[in-house]
């Protein structure tokens, strides 16, 4: 159902969207930080959505449909507002195309295997994955100007974020390969589902 704690939680990360393009989109230390906090919110229903459907037994198709759609829509529209406003150097560039071209084959893969009722599951190189991409595009959210009000300037946070990414983007380039790998084992008939 939709109104279900857990599918509220998910929608919550949808809804927060606007609100941490609108604060990054302003350029002052204090929302750099508050858009940092909006997005590092909205990253932590992620998990909390699924342990509480688990947990309380909602699993539901809605939330299943939803929930990797949130988790999309949110890392495209903080790699856009970064990359938009300048806020990557060219070599950050790299690993925010890599991440977004993974998100859109994953989304095919899944589309396409959803359609002959095989899932794909996370695996835990997948939520490593999901820590170090969340935890490197809040910090470059709240960038230098961020860590000033936090006072934590002394620390060079968009450096720091971009290593993040960095690691963001090794680890999904072995995650998207693996579900690349998994995709194709499918579609090419591997396990007696293929086409006919």
């Amino acid at each position: 159902m939709l109104t279900d704690l857990p599918n509220l939680l998910t929608l919550s990360r949808i809804a927060a969207i606007p609100v941490m393009v609108l604060l990054a989109a302003m350029r002052t230390p204090d929302t750099d930080c508050a858009a940092m906090i909006v997005f590092s919110l909205a990253g932590i229903t992620d998990y909390f959505d699924g342990k509480l459907a688990r947990d309380r037994a909602q699993m539901s198709d809605l939330g299943r449909m939803l929930d990797p759609i949130a988790d999309k829509l949110l890392v495209a529209a903080a790699l856009m507002m970064l990359v938009g406003l300048n806020r990557l150097s060219p070599a950050g560039l790299y690993p925010a195309i890599i991440i977004m071209l993974r998100e859109i084959l994953v989304s095919g893969l899944r589309e396409y295997l959803a359609g002959i009722r095989i899932g794909l599951p996370v695996t835990r190189l997948a939520k490593w994955k999901t820590g170090f991409q969340m935890g490197a595009l809040g910090t470059l959210l709240a960038g230098a100007s961020g860590a000033r009000v936090l006072h934590l300037d002394w620390l060079p946070v968009p450096a720091i974020g971009e290593s993040m990414l960095w690691v963001a983007a090794l680890l999904t380039i072995m995650t998207g390969w693996d579900y690349l790998t998994a995709g194709l084992h499918h579609a090419s008939g591997g396990d007696g589902q293929g086409r006919d």
